[in-house]
Protein backbone atom coordinates (compact mmCIF):
# COMPACT_ATOMS: atom_id res chain seq x y z
CA UNK A 1 0.00 0.00 0.00
CA UNK A 2 1.30 3.41 -0.89
CA UNK A 3 1.25 6.36 1.44
CA UNK A 4 1.92 9.99 0.67
CA UNK A 5 3.26 12.19 3.42
CA UNK A 6 4.36 15.79 3.47
CA UNK A 7 7.80 16.82 4.61
CA UNK A 8 9.24 20.30 4.82
CA UNK A 9 12.45 21.58 3.28
CA UNK A 10 15.12 23.12 5.46
CA UNK A 11 14.58 26.73 4.50
CA UNK A 12 11.50 28.99 4.30
CA UNK A 13 10.41 30.06 0.85
CA UNK A 14 11.28 33.51 -0.44
CA UNK A 15 7.51 33.88 -0.84
CA UNK A 16 7.26 33.86 3.00
CA UNK A 17 5.81 30.39 3.32
CA UNK A 18 7.27 26.97 3.90
CA UNK A 19 8.07 25.08 0.75
CA UNK A 20 6.45 21.66 0.82
CA UNK A 21 7.94 18.63 -0.86
CA UNK A 22 5.74 15.62 -1.46
CA UNK A 23 7.39 12.38 -0.50
CA UNK A 24 6.37 9.02 -1.99
CA UNK A 25 7.40 5.87 -0.15
CA UNK A 26 5.96 2.47 0.81
CA UNK A 27 4.46 1.24 4.06
CA UNK A 28 7.12 -1.43 4.18
CA UNK A 29 10.54 -0.45 5.47
CA UNK A 30 13.82 -0.62 3.64
CA UNK A 31 15.15 -3.72 5.40
CA UNK A 32 17.24 -5.90 3.10
CA UNK A 33 17.38 -3.32 0.35
CA UNK A 34 19.88 -0.74 -0.82
CA UNK A 35 18.58 2.78 -0.35
CA UNK A 36 19.02 6.21 -1.91
CA UNK A 37 17.24 9.56 -1.55
CA UNK A 38 16.05 10.78 -4.92
CA UNK A 39 14.42 14.07 -5.94
CA UNK A 40 11.68 13.75 -8.56
CA UNK A 41 11.52 17.14 -10.23
CA UNK A 42 8.22 18.02 -11.87
CA UNK A 43 4.80 19.51 -11.37
CA UNK A 44 2.95 16.39 -10.39
CA UNK A 45 -0.35 15.79 -12.14
CA UNK A 46 -2.72 12.81 -12.41
CA UNK A 47 -3.08 13.74 -16.08
CA UNK A 48 0.59 12.97 -16.80
CA UNK A 49 0.81 9.24 -17.31
CA UNK A 50 4.50 9.00 -16.45
CA UNK A 51 3.77 10.60 -13.06
CA UNK A 52 1.11 8.01 -12.24
CA UNK A 53 3.58 5.24 -13.08
CA UNK A 54 6.18 6.32 -10.51
CA UNK A 55 4.74 4.54 -7.42
CA UNK A 56 4.61 1.20 -9.26
CA UNK A 57 8.13 1.67 -10.61
CA UNK A 58 9.47 2.40 -7.13
CA UNK A 59 7.75 -0.71 -5.82
CA UNK A 60 9.14 -2.81 -8.69
CA UNK A 61 12.66 -1.58 -7.97
CA UNK A 62 12.29 -2.51 -4.31
CA UNK A 63 10.71 -5.93 -4.86
CA UNK A 64 12.59 -7.17 -7.92
CA UNK A 65 15.92 -5.37 -7.70
CA UNK A 66 16.43 -4.73 -3.99
CA UNK A 67 16.69 -0.99 -4.65
CA UNK A 68 14.70 1.42 -2.50
CA UNK A 69 14.42 4.97 -3.73
CA UNK A 70 13.25 7.22 -0.92
CA UNK A 71 11.65 9.54 -3.43
CA UNK A 72 10.57 13.13 -2.89
CA UNK A 73 8.40 14.99 -5.39
CA UNK A 74 9.71 18.52 -5.77
CA UNK A 75 7.61 21.01 -7.73
CA UNK A 76 9.69 23.11 -10.09
CA UNK A 77 8.71 26.31 -8.27
CA UNK A 78 10.03 24.83 -5.00
CA UNK A 79 13.47 23.92 -6.32
CA UNK A 80 15.12 27.14 -5.06
CA UNK A 81 14.10 26.24 -1.49
CA UNK A 82 15.24 22.61 -1.68
CA UNK A 83 18.81 21.46 -1.02
CA UNK A 84 19.20 19.15 -3.98
CA UNK A 85 22.88 18.72 -3.08
CA UNK A 86 21.67 16.50 -0.23
CA UNK A 87 20.04 13.98 -2.58
CA UNK A 88 21.67 10.89 -4.05
CA UNK A 89 19.95 11.27 -7.41
CA UNK A 90 17.86 13.75 -9.39
CA UNK A 91 15.26 12.77 -11.98
CA UNK A 92 13.62 15.54 -14.03
CA UNK A 93 10.33 14.08 -15.22
CA UNK A 94 8.01 14.82 -18.16
CA UNK A 95 5.19 17.32 -17.85
CA UNK A 96 6.49 20.46 -19.51
CA UNK A 97 5.95 23.31 -19.89
CA UNK A 98 6.91 23.40 -16.23
CA UNK A 99 5.41 25.95 -13.88
CA UNK A 100 8.96 27.20 -13.31
CA UNK A 101 11.40 26.73 -16.17
CA UNK A 102 14.06 28.36 -14.00
CA UNK A 103 13.45 25.79 -11.28
CA UNK A 104 13.81 22.86 -13.68
CA UNK A 105 17.01 24.31 -15.14
CA UNK A 106 18.42 24.96 -11.67
CA UNK A 107 17.80 21.35 -10.65
CA UNK A 108 19.58 20.07 -13.75
CA UNK A 109 22.51 22.41 -13.22
CA UNK A 110 22.87 21.35 -9.59
CA UNK A 111 22.97 17.67 -10.53
CA UNK A 112 25.45 18.33 -13.33
CA UNK A 113 27.83 20.53 -11.34
CA UNK A 114 27.73 18.44 -8.15
CA UNK A 115 28.16 15.07 -9.86
CA UNK A 116 24.78 13.81 -8.63
CA UNK A 117 23.36 10.93 -10.71
CA UNK A 118 20.91 12.55 -13.10
CA UNK A 119 18.16 11.21 -15.33
CA UNK A 120 16.05 13.43 -17.58
CA UNK A 121 13.16 12.04 -19.60
CA UNK A 122 11.11 13.81 -22.28
CA UNK A 123 10.80 17.35 -20.85
CA UNK A 124 13.85 16.54 -18.73
CA UNK A 125 15.78 15.77 -21.93
CA UNK A 126 14.68 19.02 -23.55
CA UNK A 127 15.57 21.15 -20.54
CA UNK A 128 18.90 19.41 -20.02
CA UNK A 129 19.87 20.54 -23.52
CA UNK A 130 18.67 24.03 -22.72
CA UNK A 131 20.64 24.15 -19.46
CA UNK A 132 23.79 22.90 -21.16
CA UNK A 133 23.51 25.41 -23.99
CA UNK A 134 23.11 28.29 -21.56
CA UNK A 135 25.56 27.42 -18.82
CA UNK A 136 28.25 25.40 -20.60
CA UNK A 137 28.15 26.63 -24.19
CA UNK A 138 27.49 30.24 -23.23
CA UNK A 139 24.29 30.75 -25.22
CA UNK A 140 22.62 32.86 -22.53
CA UNK A 141 19.39 33.30 -24.46
CA UNK A 142 19.01 29.65 -25.49
CA UNK A 143 15.27 29.00 -25.56
CA UNK A 144 12.53 26.40 -25.81
CA UNK A 145 10.12 27.02 -28.67
CA UNK A 146 7.13 25.91 -26.62
CA UNK A 147 7.58 28.75 -24.13
CA UNK A 148 9.43 31.25 -26.35
CA UNK A 149 8.04 30.75 -29.87
CA UNK A 150 9.58 33.95 -31.27
CA UNK A 151 13.03 33.64 -29.67
CA UNK A 152 16.07 33.69 -31.94
CA UNK A 153 18.15 31.01 -30.17
CA UNK A 154 15.69 28.11 -30.15
CA UNK A 155 17.67 25.09 -29.00
CA UNK A 156 14.50 23.04 -28.53
CA UNK A 157 12.04 23.14 -31.43
CA UNK A 158 8.93 21.29 -32.64
CA UNK A 159 9.68 17.87 -34.05
CA UNK A 160 9.07 17.42 -37.76
CA UNK A 161 6.51 14.79 -36.80
CA UNK A 162 4.99 14.74 -33.33
CA UNK A 163 5.84 11.65 -31.29
CA UNK A 164 2.89 11.94 -28.90
CA UNK A 165 1.63 8.40 -28.32
CA UNK A 166 4.18 6.83 -30.67
CA UNK A 167 6.75 4.05 -30.38
CA UNK A 168 9.99 3.92 -32.30
CA UNK A 169 13.35 2.23 -32.62
CA UNK A 170 16.41 3.73 -30.97
CA UNK A 171 19.93 2.74 -32.02
CA UNK A 172 22.49 3.13 -29.24
CA UNK A 173 26.20 3.78 -29.62
CA UNK A 174 28.29 0.77 -28.52
CA UNK A 175 30.24 1.32 -25.32
CA UNK A 176 28.12 4.27 -24.21
CA UNK A 177 26.42 4.64 -20.84
CA UNK A 178 23.11 4.16 -22.61
CA UNK A 179 24.28 0.89 -24.17
CA UNK A 180 25.54 -0.39 -20.82
CA UNK A 181 22.26 0.55 -19.17
CA UNK A 182 20.12 -1.02 -21.88
CA UNK A 183 22.27 -4.10 -22.37
CA UNK A 184 21.53 -3.76 -26.08
CA UNK A 185 22.33 -1.55 -29.04
CA UNK A 186 18.76 -1.24 -30.28
CA UNK A 187 15.44 -0.93 -28.50
CA UNK A 188 11.84 0.07 -29.09
CA UNK A 189 10.81 3.02 -26.94
CA UNK A 190 7.64 4.95 -26.12
CA UNK A 191 7.25 8.69 -26.59
CA UNK A 192 4.82 11.40 -25.62
CA UNK A 193 6.50 14.53 -26.92
CA UNK A 194 6.33 17.08 -29.69
CA UNK A 195 9.67 18.89 -29.17
CA UNK A 196 13.30 17.90 -29.59
CA UNK A 197 16.78 19.24 -30.24
CA UNK A 198 17.24 21.77 -33.00
CA UNK A 199 19.81 19.97 -35.20
CA UNK A 200 21.58 23.28 -35.81
CA UNK A 201 22.87 23.20 -32.23
CA UNK A 202 24.05 19.59 -32.13
CA UNK A 203 27.61 20.36 -33.25
CA UNK A 204 28.00 23.13 -30.68
CA UNK A 205 26.77 20.94 -27.82
CA UNK A 206 28.99 18.05 -28.92
CA UNK A 207 32.00 20.38 -29.09
CA UNK A 208 31.45 21.04 -25.38
CA UNK A 209 31.58 17.31 -24.55
CA UNK A 210 27.88 16.45 -24.55
CA UNK A 211 27.69 13.10 -26.29
CA UNK A 212 24.74 12.01 -28.44
CA UNK A 213 24.54 8.25 -28.09
CA UNK A 214 21.04 7.32 -29.22
CA UNK A 215 19.33 8.02 -32.55
CA UNK A 216 16.24 6.87 -34.39
CA UNK A 217 16.53 5.07 -37.71
CA UNK A 218 16.65 8.42 -39.55
CA UNK A 219 19.47 9.72 -37.37
CA UNK A 220 17.47 12.09 -35.15
CA UNK A 221 18.91 12.46 -31.64
CA UNK A 222 17.08 10.57 -28.91
CA UNK A 223 19.68 10.13 -26.12
CA UNK A 224 22.44 12.35 -24.73
CA UNK A 225 24.96 11.76 -21.96
CA UNK A 226 27.94 13.41 -20.31
CA UNK A 227 30.92 11.02 -20.12
CA UNK A 228 32.82 13.06 -17.53
CA UNK A 229 29.87 12.86 -15.12
CA UNK A 230 29.31 9.85 -12.80
CA UNK A 231 25.82 9.30 -14.31
CA UNK A 232 24.18 11.84 -16.61
CA UNK A 233 21.68 10.38 -19.05
CA UNK A 234 18.77 12.06 -20.81
CA UNK A 235 16.25 10.52 -23.19
CA UNK A 236 13.59 12.06 -25.40
CA UNK A 237 11.54 8.90 -24.92
CA UNK A 238 9.89 7.99 -21.63
CA UNK A 239 11.36 4.79 -20.18
CA UNK A 240 8.86 5.02 -17.31
CA UNK A 241 6.11 4.08 -19.80
CA UNK A 242 7.72 0.77 -20.79
CA UNK A 243 5.84 -2.44 -20.09
CA UNK A 244 2.95 -2.68 -17.67
CA UNK A 245 4.62 -0.74 -14.87
CA UNK A 246 5.36 -3.81 -12.78
CA UNK A 247 8.94 -4.08 -14.02
CA UNK A 248 11.47 -1.31 -14.53
CA UNK A 249 12.99 -0.19 -17.79
CA UNK A 250 16.75 -0.87 -17.65
CA UNK A 251 17.55 2.85 -17.88
CA UNK A 252 15.47 3.57 -14.77
CA UNK A 253 17.16 0.64 -13.04
CA UNK A 254 20.60 1.93 -14.01
CA UNK A 255 19.74 5.35 -12.58
CA UNK A 256 18.58 3.73 -9.35
CA UNK A 257 21.81 1.72 -9.14
CA UNK A 258 23.84 4.90 -9.65
CA UNK A 259 21.90 6.73 -6.94
CA UNK A 260 22.40 3.85 -4.50
CA UNK A 261 26.12 3.75 -5.31
CA UNK A 262 26.30 7.49 -4.71
CA UNK A 263 24.50 7.12 -1.38
CA UNK A 264 27.09 4.58 -0.27
CA UNK A 265 29.83 7.17 -0.80
CA UNK A 266 28.16 9.89 1.27
CA UNK A 267 28.54 10.18 5.02
CA UNK A 268 25.56 12.03 6.45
Amino acid sequence: MWIHSISVTNAPSKRSRWSYVERATTMETMVGTRTARVALIGDRSPLVRSHTRIPRLLEALRVHDGLTLDAYWVATEDVPDTRLEDFDGVWVLPGSPYRSEAGALSAIRTAREHGIPFLGTCGGFQHALLEYARNVCGVADASHAETAPTAEQQVVVPLTCSLVGHEGAVRVEPGSLAARALGAERSIERYHCAYGLNPSYAEMLAAHELRFTGHDDEGAIRIAELPAHPFYLVTLFQPELAGDGDTCHPIVRAFAEAAVANAALIVR
